[in-house]
């Protein structure tokens, strides 16, 4: 049997593991530094390197990257605590084998070398080219969400239908937005449609787009959704809310590519991706008889379910901070967030998930007495955007500074300023009304 190599400075970690696999019947080499990795490397080609990402001065992405120079068909797997999008999806582009989250089980370990091992065996390798990566707001090192970034990052390339699944929050146009940011249509229109939003009858137009005097009102030609977003990706949100009739009309879109405009003789070819979402759960839907069976196979094709925050707590923290650093950059404050404060926040169930906690950090970094987001802030920050029957129906003056605070610090821009209150729009102009502002 060929020697594996293990790349971890953490002394207890990498015992561990040196162990654990050498009783598995593996030869075991182990160096604690990126430099002492690489040296090795250049001198031995490894069928198996298994390493941290965060060491020293480099990174795994070093290592991973001399394992491939080294040999092209090494299954290099990386391991990290802290795991994100961007690592995750540089990984995957530079052919790392697999991504493992911090903590994990030895048996998941295991199982994964003797996948990297069955890979070899079978001679199936793939590299990818490496790209510059774009931010993004997907926050999170949870085992969850590292591998929905494993996935993302393999579905991303290819132009596979994804259904996207989630309560409301958990960042399903975010996901949408990533996977077509690092697709080959990137370069090309990016559109989502809300369904929920969009009465029956016009939803036929809005996608498929009509000719002049299809209706009454259609004074001219419309362009729809499908073919403005032709070459790029068209994201359908709520997809569950689509009246059974018109579910028929979308599936032959899937199928043969074609829109016929509404009033229009014959049909057009669009070429474009569809990522659909839902907060509803489909199977159930077909099972009910309210969503259509044949539908459901051709959008489930990729399915990325994203977990609720209550599923994901280790991330409220990296949330909160990241959050608070974009809203103090946004509006020139140096709100801190104090380990009272933090600790409140990930108490919290987060019914709204991370729209929920976006939008309450917000507000704290506008409001928080001082600049301290301490426990009390933070509940009374909760509490104030929780929904109440009778919001709105009195002034006090404290609201009323809060009002001016936010205004200000959002430029009058009301429906931001609605959003960070955690009040209906129409509610927030009845107050200014009353302030006579």
């Amino acid at each position: 049997m060929q020697r594996l190599l293990i790349v971890e400075d953490d002394d207890a970690v990498r015992t561990t593991i040196v162990t654990f696999l050498e009783l598995e019947g593996y030869a075991v080499d182990a160096v604690s530094s990126t430099h002492e990795a690489i040296e090795r490397l250049n001198q031995t080609a490894y069928p198996i390197v298994i390493s941290d990402i965060y060491l020293d001065e480099q990174t795994g992405l070093d290592v991973l990257e001399a394992a491939r120079r080294r040999d092209p068909s090494c299954a290099v797997i990386l391991m990290t605590a802290r795991g994100t999008v961007e690592t995750v999806m540089a990984a995957t582009r530079g052919g790392a084998f697999d991504y493992i989250a911090k903590p994990f089980e030895l048996e998941k370990m295991l199982e994964t070398v003797k996948r990297a091992e069955r890979m070899r065996a079978a001679e199936e390798q793939g590299e990818t080219e490496a790209e510059e990566l774009p931010e993004t707001e997907m926050v999170g090192s949870s085992p969850g969400m590292v591998e929905i970034y494993k996935v993302i990052s393999r579905v991303a390339p290819t132009d596979a239908t994804v259904l996207l699944e989630g309560e409301t929050g958990t960042g399903k146009e975010l996901v949408a937005r990533l996977i077509h940011a690092n697709s080959p249509r990137a370069s090309q229109p990016f559109v989502a449609v809300d369904c929920a939003s969009i009465a029956l009858s016009l939803l036929e137009s809005e996608l498929f787009g009509a000719m002049r005097g299809a209706f009454t009102g259609a004074d001219r030609d419309r362009m729809g959704v499908f073919e403005a977003a032709n070459r790029g990706t068209v994201f359908l949100d709520e997809i569950g809310d689509i009246e059974t009739g018109f579910q028929l009309k979308l599936l032959r879109f899937l199928q043969d590519r074609e829109i016929r405009p509404v009033g229009a003789p014959r049909p057009r070819s669009v070429d474009v991706r569809v990522i659909a979402a839902t907060n509803r759960e489909l199977q159930k839907l077909v099972e009910e008889g309210k969503f259509r069976e044949d539908l459901w196979f051709r959008i489930n094709v990729v399915r990325i379910i994203l977990p609720t925050l209550r599923q994901r707590r280790g991330d409220v923290h990296l949330l909160a901070h990241y959050f608070l650093r974009k809203y103090n950059d946004r509006y020139s404050q140096d709100a801190r967030l104090t380990p009272g404060g933090l600790k409140a926040l990930e108490d919290y169930t987060w019914p709204g998930n991370v729209r929920q906690l976006q939008h309450t950090i917000e507000r704290l970094t506008i409001l928080a007495p001082d600049g301290r987001i301490d426990e009390q802030a933070v509940s009374e920050a909760i509490e104030a955007m929780a929904p109440h029957e009778h919001a709105g129906e009195t002034l006090a003056e404290a609201e009323e500074e809060q009002i001016r605070r936010v205004l200000e610090a959002t430029g009058g821009n009301k429906s931001r300023a609605a959003k960070i209150l955690g009040i209906e729009r129409k509610t927030l102009y009845r107050k200014l009304d009353r302030m006579d502002m």
